[in-house]
């Protein structure tokens, strides 16, 4: 991908919508304490990571769908109780969840679960790594 098209796509996550949608998904992540987008995979997954640790994917290809980290009950009763969350292709399936968002899953629920997700990497942190999140502004 391209340094145009990367920019473009970057500013292009922060314009507001009034519905979730990849470029909403993608700003609301970024306003989390310490999150950074980058492309390690390909130019289509954008990922979300706090202190190096994702918490986030979106399909920028698709631009319909964010993967995202759940506790591993949570994640199995949120895929039983709704069609728009499948299990997360090429991540853990006891942990990662799909999320499209053109389905019946609302916008409150999405944000809910990148809550959810942010909050599960956070848990995960070490003292050291604790203490170093703390610590950003």
């Amino acid at each position: 991908m391209s340094i145009w098209k990367r920019l473009f796509v970057l500013l292009f996550l922060f314009v507001k919508k009034t519905v979730m949608d990849v470029e909403n998904t993608g700003d609301y992540c970024l306003q989390k304490k310490g999150a950074e987008a980058s492309f390690p995979f390909d130019d289509d997954s954008l990922v979300i990571k706090v202190m190096g640790k994702t918490f986030g994917l979106i399909d920028l290809e698709s631009a319909n769908k964010i993967a995202s980290k759940s506790d591993p009950e949570r994640a199995v009763e949120l895929r039983e109780q709704y069609n728009g969350i499948t299990e997360a292709h090429h991540f853990n399936k006891k942990y990662w969840n799909s999320i499209s968002f053109n389905d019946d899953v609302d916008d409150k629920l999405v944000k809910q679960l990148i809550d959810h997700s942010y909050e599960e990497v956070l848990k995960k942190f070490t003292k050291k790594q604790r203490a170093e999140y703390d610590a950003l502004f």
